[in-house]
This record gives C-alpha cells, structure tokens and sequence, in this order.
C-alpha cells in the first residue's frame, strides 16, 4: 500500500450520484444509456489489455463531497463541473478517460509502471487542491485514487473493478486526495471479505449466525430498560466476525436483505417474549443497513413482522447510522417517516459525528440520538470531549429527543455522562452482550438484582 501525501482532515461526505427530480424522464434514460456505452467500452479495454500480457495500471479516481456541492449549487453546475474534470483528466494522461458511473473515473494506463502512476496521481492531487472554476464561481472539492497494476493480483475484469474499490475505500480513509496502490495487504483483506461472502452464502441456512443483545441502563432508575440486537458469525480459519464486518461485505454480495430481514425476526421473537412474560421495557431495537431505507419492501416486511409476533407501537426499534444520510437523502426520509406512522421507533445512530448536519437531522422523524463512542472514549483523555458531549446531549434534551451513550467502559465515563445528563447507558461497564435467554432475565430488572448473572456473562466472555 503507497501514501504519497501527508494526510490531512477526514473528509465530509460520501460520494453519490447527483439526483435531480427535476430532469426529464427522456434525459435520464438518455444519461443512462451513455453510461451503459462507455461502461461496455471500458470493459473491452480492460479485457484486452489484461489478456494483451503486456504490463499496465488501472486508476480509479472517485470524488467525494459531492452530494454536498450538488446542493449548493445545483445540477447543471456540478454536470459542467464533471466535464471539466474529465478533460483535465484527458489532457493530462493523453488516455481514454472512463467516465464510469456518477463520480468515478477510470483510466487505463497501457504500459504504465505503478511507479508513473503514482507520479501521474500526485499531479491529479494537486490539481485537486486547488478551486475548480464553473461560469465564475469557484468551488473546492477532493478526490480519492486506487491503483491496481496488471498482470497482477486481479485476473478478470471483476476482479480488478474490486482491488480499485478496496484501494479507493483505503485511500479515503486518509483524508482527501490521496491515493492507495492496491498490495499484498489489500489482496489479503480481499481474500477476507470473499470468504466472508462465500460463508454468508450459507450461514443463514445453517443457523451459524449467532444472535446476541448489548442491553442499556437508565442510570436514573438503575434499571435495564432497553436493548439492541447485535449479530456475529464463527469462519474456520478466521475466527469471530462481528457485525461491522460482514454487513458491508453482504451489502456488496447482496445478501444484506435476507441477513437483516432474519435479525428483524429474532428482534420480534424477543420483543414477543418479553411482552408474554410480562416484563416492563422501552425497547428492543435492530441497527439495520443503509440499503434497506432504499427498499421499496422495507416498510413492508416490518409490518408483517409487527403483526404476525404482535409488536405494538414503541417497542421494536430500527437504528441508523447518521452517515447513511449522506446518500439517497430523500428516499430515506420518505421510507423513515412510513416507519414512524407504523410506531417504529427510530434510533439515529453517530450523533456528533459531523456527517449530516444539524439542520437534516432536524428533519428526520426520529425519537432518539445515539452519541459517537469517540466522545465518551475521550473522557478519559481529552479535558474538552466533556464540553462538547455536554453540548450534544442539551441539544438532544432541548429537542425532546432521548440520547444514549454507547461504549461506556469506566466509571468517571458514567460519572460525567450521568452529571451532563445522559441517563440512557450501554456499554461493558454494565453488561457484555447477552443472549437471548439471559436478556429476558435482566431487562426491566435493576442493576443490583442484575449483577449475579452480569457477572456470569462476564466470567463466561473472558474464558472464551
């Protein structure tokens, strides 16, 4: 893997292709057609020049913030703005420049070394540093590149479209305008994600996919009264996988649905359980993919679930992540607000972490802030995280919303989270994740009636 820049501050949004409702339906599906011509184009290239045996690199340039720019300053702009790129593109490389779907760029470099190409991407990144000017106005916005050299690690097209996705996703993870060569350590992360995607493919019939619950403390009450699912799987030869590993890879391998629809149906089953044995909770909640707020069936299937295990309003919660926010805005909000009318609550997770702004999460139907783990890890290290976490957690109150602190671990984090007025609490301080027997036993109990079994759960997780 190859950094050829000092990085810099995280960048500010996620890239997506920019959405104008306005356009013609004849427009659209005269765009779509071009891009399908040049996607075709592209993949022949590729195709011959990778069989061709001679030596090469591919680079994939995808820009980022650009939903942001297409809201100020609107459709036509940032379409004059894509051609702009592209010719600079063009005249820079003296190549074929791939415009090859929304934000992202391809170029094949015939007889390239991946020395050249990071040559070659360092003046694109300089470029990138400077304001792009369009009819007089001047913007800024930043770039992300992956390098992928042939023959190589990818033997197919697919292949090689894949190692450019992981160089770029690395890239990013830098700061703006950097770029990745994808390696050995990427082909290994690589071979990770596909086995993980090979394991999917089966786990659910299986029933390999472990089913486990992070429950929440009300530190007012000293009482258990919320809970939230949390899914891991056991792959020979690689061990425990969380959730925030392999949902990505199934959302890339289109197995997001059937995974979460299988967990919003564990969440039910519990929800039900607790309702017969009559234990007094808020809620039970499933963090649920981006992808799904985009599914026409999403709302749907919530429904029939609700129905068939008799779920009455308030009780099952779906979790977001604020980032998903950044792309498909209006969809979501549309398919968030069907949600809320069938008495789902609503949990908006990575609250503080800068992605949407305050005025979208204004927006959004939703009933409860999650607080970004950073600010309470930073408790303990960072005089001034207190300030800000005080600050989120009064607006939250002063909006009428619930907040809940997650990763709570120490108990200064508690002292100071309780004292700011953050009654809602999860984290290892109190309780490890649960399965589904024991959360019976512990939601609507007190912490002090709790610790026996706690403690259990906890010896059990140590030993394991």
């Amino acid at each position: 893997m190859s950094w050829f820049r000092k990085t810099k501050n995280k960048p500010d949004g996620t890239v997506v292709k920019p959405q104008v409702e306005s356009q013609a339906e004849s427009t659209a599906e005269s765009a779509a057609e071009k891009y399908k011509l040049e996607r075709d184009t592209f993949y022949k290239h590729l195709n011959q020049a990778m069989e061709s045996g001679e030596r090469g690199v591919v680079l994939k340039l995808y820009i980022e913030n650009f939903k942001r720019l297409n809201q100020i300053f609107g459709y036509d702009y940032c379409e004059s703005l894509l051609e702009q790129i592209l010719d600079f593109l063009r005249e820079l490389t003296q190549k074929n420049v791939y415009h090859y779907i929304g934000v992202e760029f391809i170029i094949i470099l015939d007889g390239y070394t991946q020395g050249q190409a990071l040559y070659l991407a360092e003046d694109v990144a300089e470029r990138f540093d400077r304001a792009w000017k369009v009819n007089g106005t001047d913007c800024l916005c930043s770039a992300q590149m992956g390098i992928c050299s042939y023959p190589g690690h990818a033997e197919t097209t697919d292949q090689m479209l894949k190692c450019l996705d992981l160089a770029v996703s690395k890239a990013g993870e830098g700061g703006p305008n950097q770029a990745v060569v994808f390696d050995t350590a990427l082909y290994q992360q690589l071979l990770r994600r596909q086995t993980i995607a090979h394991y999917l493919k089966t786990a659910l019939e299986n029933d390999e996919v472990e089913i486990r619950y992070r429950p929440t403390l009300n530190a007012g009450t000293k009482v258990f009264v919320r809970a939230e699912l949390y899914m891991r799987i056991f792959i020979k030869g690689l061990g425990l996988i969380g959730a925030g590993e392999f949902l990505p890879v199934a959302e890339d391998s289109g197995q997001i649905k059937a995974i979460q629809y299988y967990g919003l149906k564990q969440v039910c089953e519990c929800i039900s359980g607790l309702l017969k044995k009559g234990c007094e909770f808020e809620s039970v909640a499933l963090p649920i993919s981006p992808v799904l707020l985009l599914q026409e069936d999403f709302p749907q299937e919530v429904k029939r679930e609700m129905e068939e295990y008799g779920i009455p309003k308030g009780k099952l919660a779906l979790e977001i992540q604020e980032s998903a926010l950044t792309t498909g805005y209006l969809n979501a909000n549309v398919t968030l607000q069907t949600l809320k009318d069938l008495g789902v609550e609503l949990i908006l997770n990575e609250f503080g972490s800068g992605y949407s702004g305050i005025s979208t999460i204004l927006d959004l139907p939703v009933d409860t802030l999650k607080l970004e783990r950073l600010f309470v890890w930073q408790l303990e290290t960072n005089p001034k995280s207190r300030y800000i976490m005080e600050g989120l957690i009064r607006m939250a109150r002063d909006l009428n919303l619930t907040i809940i602190a997650e990763g709570v671990e120490t108990e200064n984090q508690v002292t100071l989270l309780t004292e700011a007025g953050c009654n809602y609490q999860q984290g290892f301080y109190y309780s490890p994740t649960l399965e589904k027997q024991a959360l019976l036993q512990i939601l609507g109990t007190s912490l002090d009636d709790s610790i026996p079994l706690l403690s259990e759960e906890k010896q059990k997780m140590s030993q394991s």
